[in-house]
């Protein structure tokens, strides 16, 4: 009875144990079913926003690169920033060969000034930078040299009037009969003696600087001799100092005339075909970008440098207002002939560079500009030739571009910051 009891106890408790093991095991298992199924919703859901979000970004790039690019650009705005437009035209270009050089004075018209002869500084009348004229006293000179030859020509001087006196007393007794014949013929010969005397006392004082019409009067005691400037010019060199001995070994002053300068220029030896001795060039300096010199070739190298390959060249430059001075540097244009055919171009400052790329601002409207896209080829005064992007007869901004680039990079900005 026990038995049973205890065995029927035993098959209760584990009828009991299983029907609640299954109704755990079906809540965990639903639960879970259910945690992934809304998970899985969640996903859906948040993977439907990205795709959303995704359409509404492509959608706004496809609208701001689908989008022209345009400056607008009111025309009282265009006035002030001094935005130009004009239509596209054809037009011949000039060749033109760019070299680098540097301002010379012309060593033909330089001067250096010493003595003819040693003496000491007595005085300095002219210093650096001063403008002189041909034949000015630029110092004079206390010489022991002068002295001699001053009163060698005194001398020569005398004894030619003595000799002349005495030809003139002796013809006049060979006129009376008083005197023989012979004597005026030795007169004659004194006389010519003593001319020839003076010429050269004359000469030799010429050679040193000294007039004879400075040597009228009788104010010889202290000769002085005067250095002139052999030009005029501007002196670029100055070593007089008063009390110094001078010889003709040293230079006391430097003579320029800058009215007319050199321009060295290293042409390469590939361009020489196109150079040629006379042929016309303009010179720019950086001090005075807006104006151009006009000059010409005097001279061209007959060697090539090993080193650079490229050959002198010598260009010579009026020089009014002496604005060109040595030691500048400058840039050399040479032109060529312009026998090719027209060509679309425009000018250079109408041209603009942006990400790489070569532009131009085309007039769509009246206050619209088109940031065009072109390819150059060869430029000359200023003025380069566009190959493709331009059609003759297209309105474009010849003036101001530069303006209308930055209001195009400034509206980009814009764009990225929004």
């Amino acid at each position: 009875m026990n038995k049973k009891a205890i065995i029927i106890g035993l098959i209760l408790a584990l009828a009991l144990g299983g029907g609640v093991a299954y109704r755990l095991t079906h809540s965990t298992t639903g639960g879970g079913e259910k945690a992934e199924h809304k998970e899985a919703g969640h996903k859906d859901e948040k993977g439907g926003h990205d795709e959303g979000k995704e359409k509404k970004e492509g959608h706004e790039g496809h609208d701001e690169h689908g989008e022209e690019k345009l400056v607008k650009m009111s025309a009282e705005v265009q006035k002030q920033s001094g935005v130009v437009v004009a239509p596209a035209k054809k037009q011949r270009l000039a060749g033109v060969i760019s070299a680098t050089g540097k301002v010379e004075a012309n060593a033909d018209k330089i001067a250096h000034v010493s003595p003819r002869i040693s003496g000491k500084i007595v005085t300095v009348k002219s210093s650096l930078g001063d403008s002189v004229a041909a034949g000015q006293v630029l110092v004079t000179l206390d010489s022991v040299e002068l002295g001699e030859s001053l009163n060698r020509y005194h001398q020569s001087k005398t004894k030619f009037t003595l000799a002349q006196s005495n030809m003139d007393r002796i013809k006049a007794l060979v006129d009376k009969k008083i005197a023989a014949r012979k004597e005026i013929l030795q007169a004659e010969t004194d006389y010519k003696t003593a001319q020839t005397e003076l010429h050269t006392d004359e000469e030799r004082l010429s050679l040193f600087g000294v007039s004879v019409a400075d040597l009228q009067g009788d104010n010889h005691k202290k000769p002085i001799l005067p250095v002139r400037s052999p030009i005029g010019g501007i002196i670029t060199e100055k070593h007089a100092i008063v009390g110094e001995l001078s010889d003709p070994s040293k230079s006391l002053y430097t003579v320029a005339d800058l009215s007319s300068v050199w321009v060295l220029v290293d042409i390469h030896e590939k361009d020489l075909v196109k150079v040629r001795r006379g042929q016309t060039a303009t010179v720019i300096v950086g001090a005075f970008p807006d104006q151009k010199f006009r000059g010409r070739i005097t001279y061209l190298a007959d060697l090539v440098d090993e080193a650079t390959r490229t050959v002198k060249a010598r260009v010579e430059v009026p020089n009014p207002g002496r604005k060109l001075k040595p030691e500048m540097f400058a840039t050399v244009e040479l032109a060529m002939a312009s026998d090719a055919p027209p060509v679309l171009a425009v000018p250079e400052e109408a041209v603009q560079e942006l990400d790489g790329k070569k532009l131009v601002f085309v007039a769509e409207k009246e206050t619209e500009f088109e940031p065009r896209a072109v390819e150059l080829g060869r430029a000359s005064g200023g003025m380069v030739e566009v190959v493709s992007g331009l059609k003759e007869g297209e309105r474009y901004a010849v003036k101001g571009a530069f303006t209308l680039k930055s209001e195009l990079k400034k509206g980009e900005l814009e764009g990225h910051e929004h």
